[in-house]
């Protein structure tokens, strides 16, 4: 007997030695913003199913395993998605087979009631485990999922980003954004016991040199502190700063992957592990290129969203000779012609004196021809209204005050109308109110959208300001002037706001 239980010991220790890691692919996107449709350059859900789809049958084939998951922020940079309150972009999600998804801030640019009904159009897990009931305690969503693959469980914590707090704090209501760090302390043991592979799916960010952390008004935590900061973490699958991570970064033994912006890359994690241990990895980023074909399901089913009030997005409202330009990287750093058309169709539209635009809110350049509503959603699409305060100089002063802190590629970035001023050594100077001296004890009126007048961006000098809704959105009243301009010839994109060092 004693014989036969030390062979039956010995294969099973041959057993152990020879037996092949089990191999896991995490297929990953990102900042998807509402570009369920691609280009003739490519991108698009219906692009992105067929590499999915080809990698879950390579990967079975070999006795793998695949999980497919979404880093944040679904929401906000398409019209025709926008229109919808992006449930085409949830409802193909779930057709193609996602896993699970944290939440980005921009998954709180609607009220909470939009949330709600997207995760259940979704049919797959939000997971967001600092996204908590202020009032109550405890997460509003699913703070972790296990999924079981074969004899592998593999552990997914969600985390939001802290940013929330002054980029998106509208619509947070009863709910709020806690501490990333903190919130990971109390629940990473729990998954560990639980899982034999850890990822954290955030929409924290990636910060290096070429983007720096921004300077905001709220302790917020960085993917790059978190994977510093702790054991145990296998994988982080992160979003919010658009990173083309071309390969994975590793810090403290921490594999972190970002797929860039629009679904112009698939990110894809090859785990190889045996007894709970990964033992080998590999990742890539694979672009969406035109020449995919598109899986003619998914393309089916997006077209038809497409088709959706398509007819009322061509409608034409005008014409530009000129390119207005709404690059993301020139309106976080510098007036163009577009932000100064946006700020001053908002004057047009109410009589202020001046007016405030974050260049966040800016999302897209018109091109040289006919300008369609299309292009004014896609320019201006989240749905803010026109909001009229009453200012006195000293206020319109803390502002540029915070305005001078912010450095270039922060959507805070601050545009104006009616103002002029200068920055020396970070203070405002030679400030002009329609060409006079900005009088301190002075009320000025004041027109911004809904979301920096309630402190987006970290303008929370404005919360609590007298002042109105006008309920009007920005995108219909820059439509508007756009119509009464009827041809855009040129546009000045002067330096309301000057840098002198």
């Amino acid at each position: 007997m004693k014989k036969l239980t030390s062979v039956i010991l010995i294969l099973l220790v041959a057993l152990s030695i020879f037996a092949k890691p089990t191999h896991l692919v995490i297929l990953h996107l990102n900042d998807t913003h509402g570009h369920v449709w691609g280009t003739d350059d490519g991108g698009g859900f219906a692009r992105i199913a067929t590499i999915v789809n080809q990698v879950k049958e390579e990967v079975e084939k070999e006795d793998g395993y695949v999980l497919f998951v979404h880093a944040g922020d679904v929401n906000t940079g398409v019209p025709e998605s926008d229109q919808v309150n992006a449930l085409p972009d949830f409802m193909i999600l779930s057709y193609m087979g996602l896993d699970a998804m944290t939440l980005g801030n921009h998954e709180f640019d609607k009220p909470f009631e939009i949330l709600e009904l997207q995760s259940k159009i979704a049919q797959f897990p939000f997971v967001a485990a600092n996204y908590v009931d202020n009032l109550h305690g405890g997460p509003i969503f699913e703070p972790y999922i296990i999924k079981k693959v074969g004899d592998l469980k593999v552990g997914i914590i969600g985390l939001a980003t802290e940013q929330t707090l002054v980029l998106e704090p509208i619509y947070l209501g009863d709910n709020t954004i806690v501490n990333a760090k903190e919130t990971l302390e109390n629940y990473l043991p729990i998954v560990q016991e639980k899982a034999d592979v850890v990822v954290v799916l955030s929409h924290l960010g990636y910060y290096d040199d070429k983007n720096p952390e921004p300077n905001l008004p709220v302790k917020f935590t960085s993917t790059n502190e978190l994977a510093k900061s702790f054991r145990g973490i296998d994988v982080i699958i992160d979003g919010h700063t658009h990173s083309v991570l071309d390969s994975p970064v590793l810090i403290n033994d921490v594999i972190i992957a970002q797929a860039g912006e629009h679904g112009k890359f698939l990110g894809r994690i090859d785990l190889w592990v045996d007894s709970g241990r990964v033992v080998d990895w590999r990742g890539e980023l694979i672009p969406i290129t035109a020449d995919i074909p598109e899986d003619p399901f998914i393309k089916m089913f997006s077209d038809m969203f497409y088709q959706l009030g398509s007819a009322a997005l061509d409608q034409v409202v005008g014409v530009t000779n000129v390119l207005l330009d709404g690059e993301r990287a020139h309106v976080r750093s510098h007036a163009t012609n577009l932000s100064n058309l946006i700020a001053d169709s908002m004057i047009w539209k109410t009589g202020a004196d001046v007016a405030l635009v974050n260049g966040g809110g800016i999302r897209s350049s018109i091109d040289v021809g006919e300008i369609t509503y299309r292009d004014v959603l896609t320019v201006l699409p989240f749905g803010n209204t026109v909001y009229v305060m009453e200012l006195t100089g000293k206020d319109l002063m803390a502002v540029l005050e915070y305005a001078a802190t912010i450095p270039d590629g922060q959507g805070a970035k601050l545009h104006v109308g009616g103002m002029t001023a200068e920055i020396k050594d970070g203070k405002p100077i030679n400030v002009k109110i329609n060409g006079e001296p900005l009088d301190l004890n002075k009320t000025y009126k004041v027109v911004s959208n809904n979301y920096v007048a309630a402190g987006g961006d970290g303008y929370t000098m404005l919360v609590g300001k007298p002042g109105y809704d006008t309920g009007f959105t920005d995108a219909d009243v820059l439509a508007e002037y756009i119509m009464y301009l009827e041809v855009i010839e040129d546009y000045p994109s002067e330096q309301r706001i000057k840098y002198l060092n």
